[in-house]
């Protein structure tokens, strides 16, 4: 008999490590990383290239019908096609990053997102992150972990990953861009940042990659057992 499919949720705010930590989860896991994150930021780069502005949901959403938007797999990795072009690293620019939550925010954009990532999670196991996944996308996920950590040590990790990718920007900057991201994520009227109640709270402000993602396999094999 086939296994059911299993889910690990991983929710957080912006800097919180939910990209890396569930990457490596899924890898010690052996199961597909779902970013859904990813996929605002590719309606966000659409809009960008475009040309458009972001004031107009029904424009926003004619330019995601318009477009061509493929997920692939391959080794338990995720990488997104834009209209044929790669933009897996693409999307995690700065410009793409302050228009996101606009995106994010729109009702209308959610409801043809959501439905394309519960369709993944009824197929494969995944390790999946985002902001809404534990009390939207999927409520009924195996294990729920809500990742937390200090605006400071937040903004660093942002600041070093951007620097590693020659991207230059202060960081002073990007905390004022993290807290900016923090008010619109918890205050937004649809599929806000909150913690699920029966998710686990995780503070990784003081963690190694490697211990955070240690705790959450071993919490991970607990349920799946």
């Amino acid at each position: 008999m086939k296994k059911k499919p299993f889910i690990v949720a991983i929710d957080g705010p912006a800097g919180s490590g939910k990209s890396t930590t569930a990457k490596l989860v899924a890898k010690e896991l052996g199961v597909t990383f779902l970013d859904s994150g990813a996929m605002y930021r590719t309606v966000a780069l659409a809009v960008l290239k475009s040309g458009e502005g972001f004031d107009d949901p029904d424009k926003i959403l004619k330019i995601l019908f318009s477009s061509k938007i493929d997920f692939k797999f391959e080794d338990s990795r995720l990488s997104i096609l834009l209209n044929g072009e790669d933009v897996t690293d693409g999307i995690r620019v700065p410009a793409v990053n302050q228009v996101v939550p606009i995106v994010a925010a729109m009702p209308e954009i959610r409801r043809q997102m959501v439905p394309v990532q519960r369709k993944i999670g009824k197929k494969i196991s995944i390790v999946a992150e985002g902001r809404d996944i534990g009390t939207v996308v999927f409520p009924k996920a195996d294990l729920k972990i809500f990742l937390t950590a200090s605006i400071d040590t937040r903004a660093q990790r942002r600041f070093l990953e951007l620097k590693s990718k020659n991207h230059d920007i202060a960081l002073e900057a990007i905390k004022k861009e993290i807290e900016l991201r923090d008010l619109k994520d918890t205050q937004r009227k649809i599929s806000p940042l909150i913690k699920a109640v029966d998710a686990i709270e995780l503070d990784t402000s003081s963690l190694t990659i490697a211990e955070q993602v240690d705790f959450i396999v071993q919490k991970a094999r607990e349920r799946i057992s």
